[in-house]
């Protein structure tokens, strides 16, 4: 009995219809780990579909611990706040409907950068992600600890909205 539901429960899931980017008006919401070199924090996303490939958003992270020699940061070095825009190109590499790769822009507090990002969702409401993100323009040069003008990795759960 347990194998036949095991069957049943593989076979549901692997048809489910998830849709990873579905244009106009789609939602997307993420939270997950902001992992870097000096710090380590939680990141939180919200994107909004605009056209069929096109998306904007908001993006925030917080750096909860990190390396020796930074820990006395306040609020204000700890924080960043991202304006978005995301080219969504799932549907146009075509790997999977479940599958959205995003190669974007952003403009946050600190720094002008860019991010490549993918998600991948399991049900219709549910995912995972992935996201590199890298400082293109820094505002300020002369902070002795930066840790938001670095190559940071993200990694978490995706729910449509």
């Amino acid at each position: 009995m347990k194998n036949i539901l095991l069957i049943v429960a593989l076979l549901a899931f692997s048809f489910s219809n998830a849709q990873a980017f579905e244009g106009k008006g789609d939602q997307k919401f993420q939270v997950g780990a902001n992992i870097q070199d000096s710090a380590t924090g939680i990141n939180v996303s919200f994107d909004h579909g605009l056209g069929e490939n096109i998306s904007v958003g908001v993006s925030s992270s917080y750096s909860l611990g990190g390396a020796d020699g930074i820990e006395d940061l306040d609020f204000g070095d700890r924080f960043d706040l991202k304006a978005r825009f995301n080219a969504n190109l799932g549907n146009v590499i075509a790997i999977d409907d479940n599958f959205d790769f995003y190669p974007g822009l952003n403009l946050s507090l600190k720094n002008f950068g860019g991010h490549l990002g993918a998600r991948y969702f399991f049900s219709e409401g549910f995912g995972v992600y992935t996201e590199a993100n890298f400082p293109l323009a820094k505002y300020d040069n002369d902070e002795p600890i930066d840790i938001h003008n670095q190559f940071t990795l993200n990694l978490g759960a995706v729910f449509n909205l």
